[in-house]
């Protein structure tokens, strides 16, 4: 079941650092908005950060704007709906660095405004923002580095895929049924949704009404975190869910309740608690415009 939880700073006691510039961390979609924010907080905290850009001259252009702020990031192509992007990606991460102990998925597509509705690249948003995670995800499962401080992956996700946006009642009984819930029931759902997209039925298929398409991309990618939760408690691997709100971004045309970095700022804070205190397969978003740094 969805966890709707608020997270903001204001809300936390300072962290006490368990990180090192040792510690890895890999932001995907990195070269602009909120990824980029994330990738300069954690920068800043000392971690060692791999920005990556589906547009290496674009990911080129951030990593040197962050190093005329002192900060010194790596960077890498990655076009995370693409296998062979992905495994160069993984190849090149394992012979640089050996393992990895952060994930942050957030590289995703709309194609809809404010306002609007309309599903003719549904194809591509699925397949970059539910697919391209579990790609990249399980491609690197391997390299995560097994320690008392627990690996953590975070998907960037939206309160447009809580369960209470599905209107189809056998969907959304399956997706409750941790029991029932597996990877061939969510990847149906995906298959139903694009199928009814073809035939021009997807109004009348029960799913969520705004930027519908998107929605069903975070509804499979929310279900897919539980379950993967789920599935690694015991390795202390802790998956979760971040929805950053109406944040002022390209994808909302600027439009928001606050910026990309304070976004950042309370998603860094999220992920960077303190193992005890990591929850797993849980949603969370950031809730408030007004924030203060406690880390």
């Amino acid at each position: 079941m969805d966890i709707d939880c608020s997270f903001t700073k204001s809300s936390c006691s300072p962290i006490k650092q368990w990180w090192s510039k040792d510690t890895v961390a890999v932001v995907t979609g990195a070269n602009k908005g909120i990824g980029y924010a994330l990738v300069k907080r954690l920068a800043e905290l000392g971690l060692t950060v791999v920005l990556t850009s589906r547009d290496i001259n674009k990911g080129k252009a951030a990593v040197e704007s962050l190093k005329e702020l002192g900060l010194h990031v790596a960077c890498r192509q990655l076009d995370v709906s693409d296998p062979s992007s992905i495994a160069a990606f993984a190849s090149w991460l394992r012979q640089t660095y050996g393992s990895l102990d952060i994930l942050v998925n957030n590289a995703g597509v709309t194609f809809n405004e404010i306002g609007a509705n309309s599903v003719v690249h549904a194809d591509t948003v699925i397949k970059t923002n539910f697919y391209g995670p579990k790609m990249l995800t399980e491609t690197l499962l391997p390299m995560f580095r097994q320690s008392a401080t627990a690996s953590r992956i975070l998907n960037m996700s939206s309160q447009l895929g809580l369960l209470n946006k599905l209107q189809n009642q056998a969907w959304k009984e399956l997706l409750i049924d941790e029991q029932r819930l597996s990877e061939e029931k969510i990847e149906q759902m995906v298959l139903q949704f694009l199928t009814q997209v073809q035939n021009g039925t997807w109004q009348e298929g029960g799913w969520p009404k705004l930027w519908t398409d998107y929605s069903v991309s975070k509804l499979a990618l929310n279900a897919y975190t539980r379950l993967l939760a789920n599935r690694y408690r015991s390795r202390n691997l802790r998956v979760n869910c971040f929805c950053p709100g109406f944040t002022r971004t390209s994808m909302t045309r600027g439009q928001g309740c606050h910026t990309a970095e304070e976004a950042a700022d309370v998603a860094a804070m999220f992920l960077l608690l303190p193992s005890n205190e990591l929850p797993t397969g849980k949603f969370f978003k950031c809730s408030s415009s007004k924030l203060r740094s406690k880390i």
